[in-house]
């Protein structure tokens, strides 16, 4: 894929931030290279836990990155969120995309008849473990409270900017900075009592 296009040797290279890079790879395009083999591997794993097919999950890394490239200037570091979270962020996005339009091709199926739906092993347990993620992410934001859950809404579900908020919602940008960042930690609070309550 991506990570073999460019092989790099010097070193100083290697000591470069993930941010540093990114904005580098802006003058100099053949340094985005490295954010893509540092992140590759990692995500086409959470891809592939998402849309469950190698394919699906190789195009959607590719599309992921073609998206951090091009909106590399959008990446603003903010206090308590790592770069990779912005990555995953853009990642997640693409590929809950791809598997919407997956799931309405799925629904178009063939419902199995009652004697094989019989034969399976545990249906149960096989329906809670493909509940999709974005179902959970919604029952997280059900438990926040109505400001936090709508500015991540508007963040990360309909994906618009900071500015875009501000204006919108009649905030100051670190406002809106300062809404979400709390808004985060509320929703990892309730994501997380989800899975380990």
């Amino acid at each position: 894929m991506l990570a073999d296009i460019m092989s790099f040797s010097n070193t100083e290279l290697s000591l470069l931030t993930d941010a540093e890079i990114l904005a580098r790879s802006q003058k100099e395009p053949d340094l985005f290279a490295l954010l893509v083999r540092r992140y590759e591997a990692a995500l086409l794993r959470r891809a592939r836990t998402i849309l469950k097919s190698p394919e699906d999950a190789e195009e959607v890394v590719q599309d992921a990155f073609t998206k951090m490239y091009l909106y590399a200037d959008r990446y603003h570091a903010q206090e308590g969120a790592s770069f990779s979270s912005w990555m995953y962020t853009i990642l997640n996005r693409v590929a809950y995309t791809k598997y919407v339009a997956r799931r309405k091709d799925w629904d178009k199926t063939v419902e199995l008849e009652p004697e094989h739906y019989e034969s399976l092993p545990d249906a149960h347990a096989e329906f809670l473990e493909d509940l999709s993620i974005r179902d959970e992410v919604i029952a997280a934001l059900a438990k926040l409270p109505e400001a936090a859950a709508k500015i991540l809404r508007l963040q990360f579900i309909e994906g618009k900017t900071q500015e875009e908020i501000a204006q919108t919602e009649d905030l100051s940008i670190p406002a809106v900075k300062t809404r979400v960042h709390r808004a985060k930690k509320l929703f990892k609070q309730a994501y997380d009592e989800q899975h380990y309550d």
